[in-house]
């Protein structure tokens, strides 16, 4: 089996997709824009062949690195990225070289553009907010008319929270308006919800191999937009309502032979054509990984290998090596800006908490903004101490 994996070394992590395919005798097949001597070595020991291409933007160049592989491999059976930025990359390139076991560019849209999330939300029975595709001014404000502010606008298709702002009153509509990109935006009315997530790897007839739940107690948009700390967590059980919704969603996407991360609102009061305060509305779906370094919160809470479950997906149709029952750990994950002070310094977290704490990362400039500079992720088997933990590690000084 060839399997054509794009920017392996990018989330740093990523490198364990390649590795577990690796394990189960797949010949991985790289393509990135870094310099081969520049991967990590755990990068290059993952992978039979590397192909570096000036830049990962130029189509053309990705196409004649697949076509150079088919030439010394034989035909692609498989070709990925895991990574929301380049899904429509993805399908093009497995449209162009006949790769069925992928979505291919007839069916991408379902998955990537938000506005078309919603008809296979109502289809498994998920409501989801009220929503306008930006055009004009006028019609903008027909439709807060209808209802209220605050609204939410957004990249249609757009990638985590880049771009996302929340408009709370009429001179925030005519800034948006006066300078948004030039780039479809899709308008939302607020709901007062807590994020929660439903996570896993499907088969191909979309049966669930793996899946848990994230909690995420500040949504990404005020995370990115008001730079507040970072902190959200797996949980130990999934909610039955959440697993059955989950469950109905991945049946009705295209969801086959996937990571998947899917997004909800839990209401946090009654919310007229959507729900009572603790029911779930639809927010987005995302047909990969849930972003930065979450993957590995799942192997934490679980002691598993979730990069391992996938290549199983892929080589065996099935989930291996894990125990879906065992379940030991909530994990948090905590992030703390360089422009905040604290009142405990790295030091002493590390010092209070080594029991518990399993990554100490200094994230990336492009995760940053999102996830902060310094991040934690430690275990824990009650919620109580994980909101501790969160506490303690993000309070600040004054």
């Amino acid at each position: 089996m060839n399997f054509v994996f794009l920017s392996p070394n990018f989330p740093k992590s990523y490198y364990n997709f390649t590795r577990a395919l690796r394990n189960n005798g797949v010949t991985t097949l790289g393509i990135g824009d870094e310099e081969y001597a520049s991967l990590s070595e755990e990068c290059k020991n993952t992978l039979v062949e590397y192909y570096k291409v000036d830049t990962m933007e130029d189509y053309d160049s990705v196409y004649r690195a697949v076509a150079y592989f088919i030439h010394k491999y034989g035909r692609i059976d498989w070709l990925e990225s895991n990574n929301e930025y380049w899904l429509l990359r993805d399908a093009h390139l497995r449209t162009d070289f006949n790769i069925k076991t992928g979505l291919q560019d007839d069916r991408i849209d379902g998955i990537k553009y938000k506005s078309k999330m919603k008809a296979f939300y109502k289809k498994a029975g998920v409501p989801t907010a009220r929503y306008h595709l930006v055009t004009t001014l006028e019609a903008g404000k027909k439709f807060i008319k209808k209802v209220g502010y605050p609204v939410v606008v957004k990249p249609d298709n757009g990638v985590g929270a880049y771009a996302t702002y929340r408009l709370n009153n009429e001179d925030d509509l005519n800034a948006f308006y006066n300078d948004h990109p030039d780039t479809p935006y899709i308008m939302e009315e607020f709901i007062n919800g807590l994020i929660v997530s439903y996570d896993g790897v499907a088969d191909a007839q979309r049966n669930i191999l793996f899946e848990t739940s994230h909690v995420f107690p500040d949504p990404v948009m005020n995370l990115v937009n008001d730079q507040i700390d970072v902190w959200y967590y797996s949980v130990r059980e999934i909610p039955e309502d959440l697993k059955k919704m989950g469950r109905n969603v991945i049946k009705t996407f295209d969801a086959q032979s996937r990571f998947f991360h899917c997004e909800f609102f839990r209401l946090n009061e009654d919310k007229e054509g959507l729900g009572k305060k603790g029911d779930l509305v639809g927010l987005e779906v995302n047909m990969r990984p849930p972003g930065g370094y979450t993957p590995d919160m799942m192997n934490f809470a679980n002691d598993m290998d979730v990069y391992q479950v996938y290549a199983d997906m892929v080589t065996y149709n099935e989930a291996r090596h894990f125990d879906p029952k065992h379940r030991p750990y909530f994990c948090v994950y905590a992030g703390r800006r360089d422009a905040h002070e604290y009142v405990k310094t790295l030091d002493e977290i590390q010092e209070k908490y080594q029991d518990h704490i399993r990554l100490f990362e200094r994230m990336p400039d492009i995760f940053s903004a999102a996830m902060g500079n310094d991040a934690f992720m430690a275990v824990f088997e009650t919620e109580q101490e994980v909101k501790d933990f969160a506490m303690d590690v993000l309070k600040q000084k004054g």
